[in-house]
């Protein structure tokens, strides 16, 4: 039996606009987290983002996530060494937790035989995480639409008809899941639901078919991203900053406070990112840009 093994776990941007707990996409942002098995104990070490704040245990979600699956299909009990390699960075709306959530399961199944499918560990990571518009993209990879029937998580997996480029902002300012979740009111007007009903089911066609024309209305919402702009200041005028300079459009990824701008193959990407992180820093926030592709490959073994 292997006792080592190292998984490679895409960011993700969940939400993708009008896709509130629905969207996700997958980007070419990586973290690496080499799992090896001990006699007994815990040991973790930690390159790049949160190392100073990530501690071993089994409260950590990549030990968390692990042992859920160890214990369930093997039953026995086992130390574990983990190394992580970060480059997301943690607590901006990028699914950092959900690489740990996916590795640790990807990487317990792969030692105890690969027992598990994919969407077997989709629903595994759907428990842990309490919603699947992450951990659905870090897994499968591409973009994904993902729903819950009868408690049973699952993901329909799609890639777009036609390139485009991904320039994410990320703000010098992590955003706490809980209170961006806690800006969004209880209920919506019926008017509002129905505009975004059309719009993530435009922006769905719009990937599709490769009519991105469609994107600049496709990326609009209603559902949480108003509620949430007081949470990042100069949201709005970072969005229109990127439409401006040539994107289709530009959301909330995920939580936040990272914003993702939607762009043209033949539109200059550093340009886009510039005016964003300008437009940003007149309201006194300091960011960094990053230009990615879309992942198509979800957690794989490397």
């Amino acid at each position: 039996m292997n006792k080592k093994v190292t998984v490679r776990v895409p960011a993700t941007s969940a939400n993708c606009g009008p896709g509130f707990d629905t969207l996700g996409l997958a980007c070419n942002l990586y973290n690496y987290f080499t799992y090896e098995l001990m006699d007994q104990g815990f040991n973790l070490k930690i390159e790049g983002e949160g190392s100073e704040k990530l501690k071993p245990g089994k409260n950590n979600l990549a030990y968390f996530s692990f042992y859920k699956v160890w214990d369930m299909v093997t039953g026995s009990k086992t130390g574990l060494s983990i190394k992580m390699i970060n480059n997301i960075p943690l607590s901006r709306g990028l699914g950092s937790s959900s690489t740990a959530i996916v590795a640790g399961l990807v990487a317990a199944n792969h030692l105890s035989g690969n027992t598990l499918s994919k969407n077997e560990i989709v629903q595994l990571a759907t428990e842990i995480e309490g919603h699947p518009d992450n951990v659905a993209p870090a897994i499968l990879g591409g973009m994904t639409i993902s729903y819950v029937d009868n408690g049973k998580a699952s993901a329909l997996k799609f890639l777009p008809l036609k390139p485009f480029k991904l320039v994410a902002v990320v703000p010098d300012m992590p955003l706490s899941t809980s209170l961006a979740r806690k800006a969004i009111p209880k209920t919506v007007s019926h008017h509002d639901a129905v505009f975004n009903t059309s719009r993530a089911a435009l922006l769905v066609g719009a990937m599709l078919t490769g009519e991105y024309q469609h994107l600049n209305s496709g990326l609009c919402d209603r559902l949480h991203q108003p509620y949430r702009a007081h949470l990042i200041p100069g949201m709005e005028d970072a969005f229109a900053a990127a439409i401006n300079n040539g994107a289709y459009n530009a959301i909330i990824s995920g939580a936040g406070s990272t914003l993702m701008a939607y762009v043209p193959i033949n539109v200059c990407y550093e340009a886009v990112g510039e005016a964003m992180r300008n437009a940003l820093s007149k309201h006194g926030l300091q960011s960094v840009s990053h230009i990615l592709d879309i992942d198509t490959e979800g957690a794989i073994l490397v």
